[in-house]
Protein backbone atom coordinates (compact mmCIF):
# COMPACT_ATOMS: atom_id res chain seq x y z
CA UNK A 1 0.00 0.00 0.00
CA UNK A 2 1.33 3.45 -0.96
CA UNK A 3 2.16 5.81 1.89
CA UNK A 4 0.39 8.56 -0.11
CA UNK A 5 -2.73 6.49 -0.77
CA UNK A 6 -5.71 8.90 -0.68
CA UNK A 7 -8.56 8.32 1.71
CA UNK A 8 -11.03 8.86 -1.11
CA UNK A 9 -11.51 10.06 -4.66
CA UNK A 10 -14.83 11.78 -5.41
CA UNK A 11 -15.93 11.98 -9.06
CA UNK A 12 -18.56 14.65 -9.82
CA UNK A 13 -20.93 13.29 -12.49
CA UNK A 14 -24.38 14.58 -11.54
CA UNK A 15 -24.87 17.33 -14.14
CA UNK A 16 -27.35 17.15 -17.00
CA UNK A 17 -25.07 18.51 -19.70
CA UNK A 18 -27.81 20.35 -21.59
CA UNK A 19 -25.36 21.76 -24.14
CA UNK A 20 -24.74 18.25 -25.46
CA UNK A 21 -28.36 18.32 -26.73
CA UNK A 22 -28.64 14.58 -26.19
CA UNK A 23 -30.83 12.02 -24.49
CA UNK A 24 -27.63 10.36 -23.35
CA UNK A 25 -26.24 11.76 -20.08
CA UNK A 26 -23.15 13.83 -20.82
CA UNK A 27 -20.77 11.66 -18.81
CA UNK A 28 -21.87 8.55 -20.74
CA UNK A 29 -20.83 9.89 -24.13
CA UNK A 30 -18.03 7.74 -25.50
CA UNK A 31 -14.60 8.59 -26.82
CA UNK A 32 -11.90 6.08 -27.72
CA UNK A 33 -13.72 3.13 -26.24
CA UNK A 34 -14.76 4.51 -22.85
CA UNK A 35 -17.38 6.87 -21.53
CA UNK A 36 -16.24 10.26 -20.28
CA UNK A 37 -16.77 9.19 -16.67
CA UNK A 38 -15.12 5.87 -17.44
CA UNK A 39 -11.91 7.63 -18.44
CA UNK A 40 -11.96 9.63 -15.20
CA UNK A 41 -12.63 6.55 -13.06
CA UNK A 42 -9.76 4.70 -14.74
CA UNK A 43 -7.39 7.59 -14.01
CA UNK A 44 -8.62 7.84 -10.41
CA UNK A 45 -8.03 4.14 -9.82
CA UNK A 46 -4.33 4.67 -10.50
CA UNK A 47 -4.20 6.49 -7.14
CA UNK A 48 -5.43 3.30 -5.41
CA UNK A 49 -7.74 5.24 -3.05
CA UNK A 50 -9.35 3.56 -0.06
CA UNK A 51 -12.72 4.76 -1.36
CA UNK A 52 -13.85 5.75 -4.86
CA UNK A 53 -17.30 7.29 -5.14
CA UNK A 54 -19.09 8.81 -8.14
CA UNK A 55 -21.76 11.44 -7.47
CA UNK A 56 -24.71 10.89 -9.84
CA UNK A 57 -27.81 12.97 -10.36
CA UNK A 58 -29.32 13.51 -13.79
CA UNK A 59 -30.20 10.07 -15.24
CA UNK A 60 -28.50 8.63 -12.18
CA UNK A 61 -29.88 5.14 -12.76
CA UNK A 62 -28.28 4.98 -16.21
CA UNK A 63 -24.93 6.22 -14.94
CA UNK A 64 -24.99 3.82 -11.99
CA UNK A 65 -25.87 0.87 -14.25
CA UNK A 66 -23.10 1.82 -16.67
CA UNK A 67 -20.52 1.97 -13.88
CA UNK A 68 -21.67 -1.36 -12.45
CA UNK A 69 -21.25 -3.00 -15.86
CA UNK A 70 -18.03 -1.39 -17.06
CA UNK A 71 -16.29 -0.46 -13.79
CA UNK A 72 -17.46 -2.86 -11.08
CA UNK A 73 -16.73 -1.99 -7.47
CA UNK A 74 -17.47 1.73 -7.84
CA UNK A 75 -19.71 3.31 -5.20
CA UNK A 76 -22.23 5.94 -6.18
CA UNK A 77 -23.92 8.72 -4.23
CA UNK A 78 -27.14 10.25 -5.54
CA UNK A 79 -27.45 14.03 -5.56
CA UNK A 80 -31.22 14.37 -5.93
CA UNK A 81 -31.08 18.13 -6.43
CA UNK A 82 -28.04 19.64 -8.14
CA UNK A 83 -27.16 22.57 -5.86
CA UNK A 84 -23.54 23.05 -6.84
CA UNK A 85 -20.19 21.31 -6.61
CA UNK A 86 -19.86 21.91 -2.88
CA UNK A 87 -23.21 20.24 -2.27
CA UNK A 88 -22.18 17.34 -4.53
CA UNK A 89 -19.03 16.69 -2.48
CA UNK A 90 -21.03 16.89 0.76
CA UNK A 91 -23.38 14.28 -0.70
CA UNK A 92 -20.46 11.98 -1.45
CA UNK A 93 -18.87 12.34 1.97
CA UNK A 94 -22.20 11.73 3.67
CA UNK A 95 -22.68 8.58 1.61
CA UNK A 96 -19.25 7.31 2.63
CA UNK A 97 -19.93 8.03 6.32
CA UNK A 98 -16.46 6.82 7.24
CA UNK A 99 -13.23 8.17 8.66
CA UNK A 100 -11.74 10.41 5.99
CA UNK A 101 -8.49 11.32 7.67
CA UNK A 102 -5.99 11.78 4.89
CA UNK A 103 -6.29 13.17 1.39
CA UNK A 104 -9.58 13.46 -0.48
CA UNK A 105 -9.21 14.07 -4.21
CA UNK A 106 -12.12 15.60 -6.12
CA UNK A 107 -12.31 15.30 -9.92
CA UNK A 108 -14.88 16.15 -12.59
CA UNK A 109 -16.57 13.35 -14.51
CA UNK A 110 -16.30 15.12 -17.88
CA UNK A 111 -12.48 15.42 -18.16
CA UNK A 112 -11.50 12.33 -20.19
CA UNK A 113 -7.96 13.51 -20.94
CA UNK A 114 -7.00 13.67 -17.27
CA UNK A 115 -4.24 11.13 -16.64
CA UNK A 116 -3.33 9.09 -13.62
CA UNK A 117 0.11 10.74 -13.75
CA UNK A 118 -1.43 14.20 -13.29
CA UNK A 119 -3.48 13.00 -10.32
CA UNK A 120 -0.46 11.30 -8.80
CA UNK A 121 1.57 14.51 -9.15
CA UNK A 122 -1.25 16.50 -7.53
CA UNK A 123 -1.46 14.14 -4.55
CA UNK A 124 2.31 14.12 -4.16
CA UNK A 125 2.48 17.93 -4.19
CA UNK A 126 -0.34 18.09 -1.66
CA UNK A 127 1.47 15.76 0.73
CA UNK A 128 4.92 17.26 0.23
CA UNK A 129 3.78 20.85 0.80
CA UNK A 130 1.51 20.02 3.73
CA UNK A 131 -1.41 21.89 2.18
CA UNK A 132 -4.96 21.96 3.45
CA UNK A 133 -6.04 22.07 -0.18
CA UNK A 134 -4.13 21.86 -3.45
CA UNK A 135 -5.78 22.79 -6.73
CA UNK A 136 -4.71 21.47 -10.11
CA UNK A 137 -4.33 24.50 -12.38
CA UNK A 138 -3.28 25.16 -15.94
CA UNK A 139 -2.28 28.10 -18.12
CA UNK A 140 -4.64 28.13 -21.11
CA UNK A 141 -4.76 30.23 -24.28
CA UNK A 142 -8.45 31.06 -23.76
CA UNK A 143 -9.84 31.05 -20.20
CA UNK A 144 -13.44 31.82 -21.16
CA UNK A 145 -15.87 29.89 -19.00
CA UNK A 146 -13.31 28.75 -16.46
CA UNK A 147 -12.80 29.79 -12.85
CA UNK A 148 -9.75 32.03 -12.51
CA UNK A 149 -6.90 31.39 -10.06
CA UNK A 150 -6.25 34.52 -8.00
CA UNK A 151 -2.84 34.73 -6.32
CA UNK A 152 -1.26 37.22 -3.96
CA UNK A 153 2.02 39.03 -4.49
CA UNK A 154 3.94 36.02 -3.17
CA UNK A 155 2.25 33.64 -5.57
CA UNK A 156 0.02 31.96 -3.00
CA UNK A 157 -3.51 31.04 -4.10
CA UNK A 158 -6.03 33.34 -2.46
CA UNK A 159 -9.23 32.46 -4.31
CA UNK A 160 -10.87 30.87 -7.32
CA UNK A 161 -13.37 33.19 -8.98
CA UNK A 162 -16.00 31.71 -11.30
CA UNK A 163 -16.15 33.26 -14.76
CA UNK A 164 -19.63 34.73 -14.18
CA UNK A 165 -18.52 36.36 -10.93
CA UNK A 166 -15.12 37.62 -12.14
CA UNK A 167 -14.20 41.28 -12.55
CA UNK A 168 -12.78 42.54 -15.86
CA UNK A 169 -9.26 42.37 -14.35
CA UNK A 170 -9.85 38.77 -13.26
CA UNK A 171 -11.16 37.87 -16.72
CA UNK A 172 -7.66 38.65 -18.03
CA UNK A 173 -6.12 35.88 -15.87
CA UNK A 174 -5.13 32.83 -17.92
CA UNK A 175 -4.42 30.44 -15.08
CA UNK A 176 -7.59 28.48 -14.54
CA UNK A 177 -9.13 26.03 -12.16
CA UNK A 178 -9.28 22.50 -13.51
CA UNK A 179 -11.98 21.47 -11.07
CA UNK A 180 -9.56 18.91 -9.61
CA UNK A 181 -8.53 19.29 -5.97
CA UNK A 182 -6.69 17.48 -3.22
CA UNK A 183 -8.06 18.26 0.26
CA UNK A 184 -7.27 17.37 3.81
CA UNK A 185 -10.32 15.19 4.41
CA UNK A 186 -11.15 16.37 7.92
CA UNK A 187 -10.71 20.05 7.04
CA UNK A 188 -12.82 19.60 3.90
CA UNK A 189 -15.70 18.09 5.86
CA UNK A 190 -15.62 21.00 8.33
CA UNK A 191 -15.35 23.72 5.67
CA UNK A 192 -18.20 22.39 3.53
CA UNK A 193 -20.59 23.22 6.35
CA UNK A 194 -19.61 26.89 6.03
CA UNK A 195 -20.07 27.30 2.27
CA UNK A 196 -22.66 29.96 1.41
CA UNK A 197 -24.94 30.39 -1.62
CA UNK A 198 -24.74 34.17 -2.09
CA UNK A 199 -23.45 34.07 -5.67
CA UNK A 200 -24.91 34.56 -9.13
CA UNK A 201 -26.05 30.92 -9.35
CA UNK A 202 -27.29 30.52 -5.79
CA UNK A 203 -25.19 27.37 -5.47
CA UNK A 204 -22.65 25.91 -3.07
CA UNK A 205 -19.31 26.35 -4.81
CA UNK A 206 -16.61 23.86 -3.84
CA UNK A 207 -14.10 26.54 -4.73
CA UNK A 208 -15.28 28.64 -1.77
CA UNK A 209 -13.66 26.05 0.49
CA UNK A 210 -10.27 27.45 -0.50
CA UNK A 211 -11.12 30.90 0.88
CA UNK A 212 -12.64 29.40 4.04
CA UNK A 213 -9.53 27.35 4.76
CA UNK A 214 -7.19 30.20 3.93
CA UNK A 215 -9.05 32.58 6.28
CA UNK A 216 -8.70 29.94 8.99
CA UNK A 217 -4.93 30.10 8.54
CA UNK A 218 -4.45 26.94 6.54
CA UNK A 219 -2.13 26.61 3.57
CA UNK A 220 -3.64 26.66 0.04
CA UNK A 221 -1.38 25.50 -2.78
CA UNK A 222 -1.46 24.67 -6.46
CA UNK A 223 -0.05 22.07 -8.81
CA UNK A 224 0.27 23.31 -12.38
CA UNK A 225 -0.50 20.75 -15.08
CA UNK A 226 2.30 20.21 -17.57
CA UNK A 227 -0.16 20.05 -20.48
CA UNK A 228 -3.23 22.27 -20.15
CA UNK A 229 -5.18 20.01 -22.52
CA UNK A 230 -5.37 17.32 -19.85
CA UNK A 231 -7.88 19.32 -17.85
CA UNK A 232 -10.24 20.11 -20.74
CA UNK A 233 -13.87 19.58 -19.78
CA UNK A 234 -16.58 18.52 -22.22
CA UNK A 235 -19.72 20.63 -22.56
CA UNK A 236 -20.78 20.16 -26.19
CA UNK A 237 -20.22 17.97 -29.24
CA UNK A 238 -17.48 20.21 -30.60
CA UNK A 239 -15.44 19.77 -27.43
CA UNK A 240 -16.22 16.05 -27.47
CA UNK A 241 -14.74 15.72 -30.95
CA UNK A 242 -11.68 17.76 -29.97
CA UNK A 243 -11.07 15.57 -26.91
CA UNK A 244 -11.40 12.47 -29.06
CA UNK A 245 -8.80 13.83 -31.47
CA UNK A 246 -6.37 14.67 -28.68
CA UNK A 247 -6.80 11.34 -26.93
CA UNK A 248 -6.47 9.49 -30.22
CA UNK A 249 -3.20 11.30 -30.92
CA UNK A 250 -1.93 10.40 -27.45
CA UNK A 251 -2.78 6.73 -27.89
CA UNK A 252 -1.18 6.51 -31.33
CA UNK A 253 1.94 8.24 -30.07
CA UNK A 254 2.22 5.67 -27.28
CA UNK A 255 1.78 2.86 -29.82
CA UNK A 256 4.44 4.26 -32.15
CA UNK A 257 6.91 4.75 -29.30
CA UNK A 258 6.29 1.11 -28.37
CA UNK A 259 7.36 -0.07 -31.83
CA UNK A 260 4.20 0.11 -33.95
CA UNK A 261 4.31 1.68 -37.42
CA UNK A 262 1.29 3.93 -38.00
CA UNK A 263 1.59 5.04 -41.61
CA UNK A 264 -0.87 7.96 -41.39
CA UNK A 265 -1.85 8.81 -37.79
CA UNK A 266 -4.33 11.44 -38.95
CA UNK A 267 -6.59 8.77 -40.51
CA UNK A 268 -6.36 6.05 -37.84
CA UNK A 269 -8.78 5.74 -34.89
CA UNK A 270 -7.92 3.70 -31.82
CA UNK A 271 -9.52 2.79 -28.48
CA UNK A 272 -7.72 2.89 -25.15
CA UNK A 273 -8.15 -0.87 -24.78
CA UNK A 274 -6.27 -1.80 -27.96
CA UNK A 275 -2.90 -3.53 -27.50
CA UNK A 276 0.03 -4.21 -29.80
CA UNK A 277 3.21 -6.17 -30.19
CA UNK A 278 6.33 -4.59 -31.76
CA UNK A 279 6.57 -4.20 -35.52
CA UNK A 280 2.83 -4.22 -36.12
CA UNK A 281 1.89 -2.00 -39.07
CA UNK A 282 -1.31 0.05 -39.28
CA UNK A 283 -2.22 1.51 -42.68
CA UNK A 284 -4.42 4.56 -43.37
CA UNK A 285 -8.16 4.57 -42.80
CA UNK A 286 -8.08 1.93 -40.07
CA UNK A 287 -10.21 1.76 -36.91
CA UNK A 288 -9.00 -0.40 -34.02
CA UNK A 289 -11.71 -0.76 -31.39
CA UNK A 290 -12.46 -2.55 -28.15
CA UNK A 291 -10.14 -5.32 -27.00
CA UNK A 292 -8.37 -5.65 -30.35
CA UNK A 293 -4.79 -6.96 -30.24
CA UNK A 294 -2.23 -6.87 -33.04
CA UNK A 295 0.54 -9.45 -32.87
CA UNK A 296 4.19 -8.96 -33.76
CA UNK A 297 4.57 -8.02 -37.40
CA UNK A 298 0.82 -8.02 -38.02
CA UNK A 299 -0.28 -5.71 -40.84
CA UNK A 300 -3.72 -4.12 -40.82
CA UNK A 301 -5.42 -1.85 -43.34
CA UNK A 302 -5.92 0.23 -45.27
CA UNK A 303 -9.62 0.92 -44.71
CA UNK A 304 -10.12 -1.76 -42.07
CA UNK A 305 -12.31 -1.86 -38.97
CA UNK A 306 -11.48 -4.32 -36.19
CA UNK A 307 -13.40 -4.63 -32.94
CA UNK A 308 -12.54 -7.07 -30.14
CA UNK A 309 -10.40 -8.96 -32.65
CA UNK A 310 -7.03 -10.67 -32.22
CA UNK A 311 -4.64 -10.58 -35.18
CA UNK A 312 -1.79 -13.04 -34.88
CA UNK A 313 1.91 -12.58 -35.55
CA UNK A 314 2.63 -11.80 -39.19
CA UNK A 315 -1.05 -11.91 -40.19
CA UNK A 316 -2.48 -9.53 -42.77
CA UNK A 317 -5.94 -7.89 -42.77
CA UNK A 318 -6.67 -5.73 -45.81
CA UNK A 319 -9.76 -3.56 -46.47
CA UNK A 320 -11.90 -5.69 -44.17
CA UNK A 321 -14.21 -5.67 -41.14
CA UNK A 322 -13.95 -8.04 -38.19
CA UNK A 323 -15.71 -8.23 -34.84
CA UNK A 324 -15.01 -10.67 -32.01
CA UNK A 325 -12.83 -12.72 -34.34
CA UNK A 326 -9.44 -14.43 -34.15
CA UNK A 327 -6.96 -14.25 -37.01
CA UNK A 328 -4.16 -16.78 -36.60
CA UNK A 329 -0.44 -16.28 -37.09
CA UNK A 330 0.38 -15.64 -40.74
CA UNK A 331 -3.26 -15.72 -41.82
CA UNK A 332 -4.63 -13.55 -44.63
CA UNK A 333 -7.92 -11.64 -44.60
CA UNK A 334 -9.40 -9.68 -47.47
CA UNK A 335 -9.59 -7.52 -49.31
CA UNK A 336 -13.26 -6.87 -48.60
CA UNK A 337 -13.84 -9.70 -46.14
CA UNK A 338 -16.26 -9.63 -43.19
CA UNK A 339 -15.43 -11.73 -40.13
CA UNK A 340 -18.40 -11.81 -37.78
CA UNK A 341 -18.39 -12.88 -34.13
CA UNK A 342 -17.09 -16.37 -33.43
CA UNK A 343 -14.83 -16.59 -36.47
CA UNK A 344 -11.45 -18.22 -35.86
CA UNK A 345 -8.86 -18.45 -38.62
CA UNK A 346 -6.06 -20.91 -37.97
CA UNK A 347 -2.39 -20.43 -38.70
CA UNK A 348 -1.81 -19.40 -42.34
CA UNK A 349 -5.50 -19.70 -43.15
CA UNK A 350 -7.20 -17.35 -45.59
CA UNK A 351 -10.52 -15.52 -45.81
CA UNK A 352 -10.27 -13.84 -49.19
CA UNK A 353 -12.10 -11.31 -51.33
CA UNK A 354 -15.81 -10.87 -50.62
CA UNK A 355 -15.86 -13.66 -48.06
CA UNK A 356 -18.17 -13.50 -45.05
CA UNK A 357 -17.70 -15.76 -42.04
CA UNK A 358 -19.69 -16.17 -38.84
CA UNK A 359 -19.15 -18.60 -35.96
CA UNK A 360 -16.71 -20.50 -38.16
CA UNK A 361 -13.44 -22.23 -37.32
CA UNK A 362 -11.03 -22.49 -40.25
CA UNK A 363 -8.09 -24.85 -39.78
CA UNK A 364 -4.41 -24.32 -40.37
CA UNK A 365 -3.55 -23.53 -43.98
CA UNK A 366 -7.16 -23.77 -45.15
CA UNK A 367 -8.46 -21.23 -47.65
CA UNK A 368 -11.77 -19.65 -48.51
CA UNK A 369 -10.41 -17.47 -51.32
CA UNK A 370 -13.41 -15.57 -52.67
CA UNK A 371 -17.12 -14.86 -52.98
CA UNK A 372 -18.30 -17.24 -50.25
CA UNK A 373 -20.33 -17.38 -47.05
CA UNK A 374 -19.15 -19.70 -44.27
CA UNK A 375 -21.48 -19.69 -41.28
CA UNK A 376 -21.73 -22.06 -38.31
CA UNK A 377 -19.01 -24.32 -39.63
CA UNK A 378 -15.80 -26.14 -38.85
CA UNK A 379 -13.25 -26.56 -41.63
CA UNK A 380 -10.22 -28.78 -41.07
CA UNK A 381 -6.60 -28.17 -42.04
CA UNK A 382 -5.27 -27.49 -45.55
CA UNK A 383 -8.68 -27.50 -47.20
CA UNK A 384 -9.70 -25.27 -50.11
CA UNK A 385 -13.27 -24.04 -50.39
CA UNK A 386 -14.20 -23.22 -54.00
CA UNK A 387 -15.41 -19.84 -55.15
CA UNK A 388 -19.05 -18.84 -54.63
CA UNK A 389 -19.66 -21.48 -51.97
CA UNK A 390 -22.46 -21.05 -49.42
CA UNK A 391 -22.81 -22.84 -46.11
CA UNK A 392 -26.59 -23.02 -45.81
CA UNK A 393 -26.94 -22.97 -42.04
CA UNK A 394 -30.47 -21.68 -41.32
CA UNK A 395 -33.70 -23.58 -41.88
CA UNK A 396 -35.90 -20.64 -40.90
CA UNK A 397 -35.99 -21.55 -37.23
CA UNK A 398 -32.68 -23.12 -36.17
CA UNK A 399 -29.02 -22.61 -37.12
CA UNK A 400 -27.26 -25.88 -38.05
CA UNK A 401 -23.58 -26.77 -38.24
CA UNK A 402 -21.44 -27.93 -41.17
CA UNK A 403 -18.17 -29.86 -40.84
CA UNK A 404 -15.65 -30.00 -43.66
CA UNK A 405 -12.64 -32.24 -43.05
CA UNK A 406 -8.94 -31.71 -43.72
CA UNK A 407 -7.27 -31.77 -47.16
CA UNK A 408 -10.60 -31.33 -48.98
CA UNK A 409 -11.07 -29.65 -52.35
CA UNK A 410 -14.60 -28.38 -52.77
CA UNK A 411 -15.80 -27.19 -56.16
CA UNK A 412 -16.97 -23.73 -57.11
CA UNK A 413 -20.61 -22.80 -56.58
CA UNK A 414 -21.19 -25.45 -53.94
CA UNK A 415 -23.90 -25.31 -51.32
CA UNK A 416 -23.48 -27.26 -48.09
CA UNK A 417 -26.92 -27.68 -46.54
CA UNK A 418 -26.46 -28.11 -42.79
CA UNK A 419 -26.36 -30.24 -40.82
CA UNK A 420 -23.86 -32.08 -42.99
CA UNK A 421 -20.39 -33.57 -42.58
CA UNK A 422 -17.80 -33.85 -45.36
CA UNK A 423 -14.97 -36.22 -44.48
CA UNK A 424 -11.22 -35.81 -44.87
CA UNK A 425 -9.75 -35.81 -48.36
CA UNK A 426 -13.08 -35.27 -50.12
CA UNK A 427 -13.54 -33.62 -53.52
CA UNK A 428 -16.87 -32.09 -54.51
CA UNK A 429 -17.91 -31.23 -58.05
CA UNK A 430 -18.60 -27.66 -59.09
CA UNK A 431 -22.25 -26.65 -58.83
CA UNK A 432 -23.09 -29.34 -56.30
CA UNK A 433 -25.66 -29.00 -53.53
CA UNK A 434 -24.38 -31.22 -50.73
CA UNK A 435 -27.24 -32.38 -48.51
CA UNK A 436 -25.88 -35.74 -47.31
CA UNK A 437 -22.73 -36.67 -45.42
CA UNK A 438 -19.75 -37.46 -47.64
CA UNK A 439 -17.37 -40.26 -46.58
CA UNK A 440 -13.62 -39.58 -46.45
CA UNK A 441 -11.81 -39.85 -49.77
CA UNK A 442 -14.97 -39.59 -51.89
CA UNK A 443 -15.95 -37.46 -54.86
CA UNK A 444 -19.37 -35.94 -54.26
CA UNK A 445 -21.43 -34.94 -57.30
CA UNK A 446 -24.86 -33.46 -56.59
CA UNK A 447 -26.17 -31.84 -59.76
CA UNK A 448 -28.38 -32.64 -62.73
CA UNK A 449 -26.91 -34.23 -65.85
CA UNK A 450 -26.18 -31.81 -68.67
CA UNK A 451 -28.38 -32.22 -71.79
CA UNK A 452 -27.69 -30.35 -75.07
CA UNK A 453 -30.70 -29.76 -77.36
CA UNK A 454 -29.23 -28.95 -80.77
CA UNK A 455 -31.00 -26.46 -83.03
CA UNK A 456 -33.18 -25.14 -80.18
CA UNK A 457 -32.24 -21.47 -80.78
CA UNK A 458 -33.07 -21.53 -84.49
CA UNK A 459 -36.44 -23.14 -83.80
CA UNK A 460 -37.47 -21.15 -80.73
CA UNK A 461 -35.74 -17.80 -81.37
CA UNK A 462 -35.68 -17.40 -85.16
CA UNK A 463 -34.21 -14.15 -86.38
CA UNK A 464 -32.63 -13.31 -83.03
CA UNK A 465 -29.02 -12.23 -82.71
CA UNK A 466 -28.24 -15.57 -81.08
CA UNK A 467 -29.84 -17.44 -84.00
CA UNK A 468 -27.90 -15.37 -86.53
CA UNK A 469 -24.62 -16.00 -84.71
CA UNK A 470 -25.27 -19.75 -84.63
CA UNK A 471 -26.23 -19.73 -88.33
CA UNK A 472 -22.99 -17.95 -89.19
CA UNK A 473 -21.01 -20.64 -87.42
CA UNK A 474 -22.92 -23.30 -89.37
CA UNK A 475 -22.26 -21.52 -92.68
CA UNK A 476 -18.55 -21.22 -91.94
CA UNK A 477 -18.39 -24.90 -91.13
CA UNK A 478 -20.20 -25.74 -94.41
CA UNK A 479 -17.84 -23.54 -96.40
CA UNK A 480 -14.79 -25.13 -94.86
CA UNK A 481 -16.08 -28.54 -95.85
Amino acid sequence: MSANRPAAVVVLAAGEGTRMKSRTPKVLHDICGRSLVGHVVSAARELDPRHLVVVVGHAGEKVTAHLAERHPGIRTAHQAEQRGTGHAVRTALTALDEDLSGTVVVVCGDTPLLSGDALTALAATHDADGNAVTVLTAEVPDATGYGRIVRDGGGAVTAIVEHKDATPAQHAIREINSGVFAFDGELLTEALGKVRTDNSQGEEYLTDVLGILREAGHRVGASVAIDHREILGINNRVQLAEARRLLNERLLEQAMLAGVTVVDPASVLIDVTVTFEPDAIVHPGTQLLGATHLGEGAEVGPNTRLKDTTVGDGARVDNSVAESAEVGDGALVGPYAYLRPGTRLGRKAKAGTYVEMKNATIGEGSKVPHLSYVGDATVGDHTNIGAASVFVNYDGEVKHHTVIGSHCRTGADNMFVAPVTVGDGVYTAAGSVITKDVPAGSLAVARGQQRNIEGWVARKRPGSAAAQAAEAVSERATGEN
